[in-house]
């Protein structure tokens, strides 16, 4: 059968969402031409496949959000994870975009990347602090090498313009487009955006909040830390009168 889908013309993950096993399985099985080793189990609520007829409707009708999908399954008595419903709408993703038999980004370029200008390997560190800056805020250099990493990394591309959107979502002060930007981050197959994308999910009414409301725990926070920067450099030196001097240079006794 899956010899028979394949000559079809699908995708590996166009079979994988048809038949209910894993991508990396049917691959190895039309690979090596080995036979399925076990039955597909029988579908209950607590799987995303129970419900594929109602996700494909929605798919089709522009729903397409999974945070909005789940919980428009789970009021259907789906009882899984919302893990297990973004691994099925990943596929879709995938599949839609035509990406299904791409290698994944992170792997398409195994080189380092050089500067222009020295001709020494652009570092992962300097990489990362330039995938976060705007292009406004760039010098001349740091510009040349945005553009080099640009066209020998494919990953650093994909991951800029992921970090370009979520500070677009954070100076616009919106948190509906979070959600997209979320589903968009963990199908980018980028480990590093994978696992912040999931602990935004985590927290996702804190985030949105954090977006939205124009309070902030940043003065308590640089509070808590200058003490700590005085104690630790103070420690061992003086005793407690000088720490509380210094602490509370304002407090005036008489």
């Amino acid at each position: 059968m899956l010899h028979a889908l394949r000559q079809q013309g699908l995708s590996y993950s166009e079979i994988a969402r048809r038949t209910g096993y894993e991508r990396r399985s049917i691959t190895k099985w039309l690979k090596f031409e080995a036979p399925q080793d076990r039955r597909r189990a029988a579908l209950n609520p607590t799987s995303p496949w129970y419900f594929e007829a109602f996700l494909a409707q929605c798919w089709k009708d522009g729903n397409r959000h999974g945070r909005h999908l789940f919980h428009d399954v789970k009021q259907r008595g789906y009882t899984g994870s919302f893990a297990n419903l973004e691994r099925l709408l990943g596929a879709w993703r995938r599949a839609e975009r035509g990406q299904a038999d791409d290698v994944p980004p992170a792997a398409l370029k195994s080189e380092p990347v050089r500067d222009p200008e020295t001709g020494h390997a652009i570092s992962p560190v300097v990489a990362a602090a330039l995938c976060i800056k705007p292009r406004g805020l760039l010098t001349d250099r740091q510009a040349r090498k945005v553009d080099a990493l640009k066209q020998g990394s494919e990953a650093f591309v994909e991951m800029r313009r992921l970090a370009m959107r979520f500070n677009g979502i954070l100076r616009g002060k919106r948190s509906p487009p979070l959600d997209a930007w979320i589903d968009d981050a963990i199908d980018s197959e980028l480990i590093p955006i994978m696992r912040f994308a999931r602990v935004l999910r985590r927290d996702i009414d804190a985030v949105n909040n954090a977006i939205e409301l124009p309070w902030s725990n940043g003065q308590a926070e640089g509070q808590i830390n200058r003490l700590k920067t005085l104690k630790r450099a103070m420690y061992g030196r003086a005793g407690p009168e000088l720490l509380k001097a210094r602490m509370l240079p304002r407090l005036h006794t008489k």
